[in-house]
């Protein structure tokens, strides 16, 4: 098995063990999420490589990051979090590089994600319906223009943006090189009404 059927298959049994968890049968799943039936199934036996767009759809459809499909098991989570054992993923679509950052044991309290985009890439996510989390994205090098429900933010190095994952999403890297950015998720603040 090669790293990636293992990553697809590592992803499938963690999709599966937190619908699971969650008591969604698939065709539940399928309906919170939007992804078919047959698509949930073949992802949960990691008989196909998922795109990150597919990823934050079932995300979205268990209330979850994505950063929650990468954390290792509870009974294996440290407070540190080596990077030579932080999960890779690359997205089969854009090719965007994905490393979780964070240990497990900081899962719930802020998700760190180091993300490589490569030249040319456009990375869209369509809005996560709850809006659980508040995303910031701190641009490390390279070029990207973030946009959100369609307003455009070119970033430069150093910049920094907050937004909440309530509307779609767009990661463009319009430059020559790999853009390499860190995404830190958080729960959302809860507001009083």
């Amino acid at each position: 098995m090669d790293a990636t059927e293992t990553i697809d298959a590592e992803l499938g049994a963690r999709i599966k063990a937190l619908r699971g968890q969650m008591r969604l049968t698939i065709d539940q799943l399928a309906v919170a999420s939007g992804v078919s039936r047959a698509m949930i199934s073949r992802i949960e036996r990691g008989e196909s490589s998922a795109t990150a767009q597919l990823l934050n759809r079932l995300c979205a459809g268990l209330g979850v990051s994505l950063s929650t499909l990468f954390a290792p098991p509870a009974p294996t989570a440290s407070p540190l979090a080596r990077r030579a054992g932080q999960p890779l993923w690359r997205d089969p679509g854009s090719g965007y590089l994905r490393r979780s950052v964070s240990p497990a044991t900081a899962s719930g309290i802020v998700d760190l994600v180091e993300v490589e985009l490569p030249a040319g890439a456009l990375l869209p996510f369509e809005s996560q319906a709850s809006a659980a989390f508040d995303q910031l994205v701190f641009l490390q090098r390279g070029a990207l223009t973030m946009t959100v429900d369609e307003q455009a933010f070119p970033l430069e190095p150093g910049d920094c943006l907050h937004m909440q994952l309530d509307k779609p999403l767009m990661f463009h890297n319009p430059g020559s090189e790999p853009a390499h950015y860190f995404v830190i998720l958080v729960p959302a603040r809860q507001v009083p009404r």
